[in-house]
């Protein structure tokens, strides 16, 4: 049997569903292997922002001094 292939919008989709059916958050998290802290933030942005907020988001941006402190440690 090949692998499946699933992109990391889609498992969102399918943890987002499986809260939806009314499966608990503990358990749902527990078999998608991430931390109930990022299963609620998770959660909460699809349902403040809807889809879109399930897409990847970017990282820290570098191009203020500020914000990447930590990459210009010397």
């Amino acid at each position: 049997m090949p692998w499946r292939e699933t992109s990391v919008m889609d498992e969102r989709l399918c943890f987002v569903a499986r809260l939806l059916e009314g499966e608990g958050m503990s358990d749902v998290c527990r078999e998608f292997g991430i931390s109930r802290k990022t299963g609620y933030k998770i959660f909460s942005r699809d349902r403040d922002d809807g889809l879109e907020a399930l897409t990847d988001r970017r990282g820290v941006r570098c191009d203020m001094p500020t914000s990447c402190r930590l990459r210009l440690r010397r």
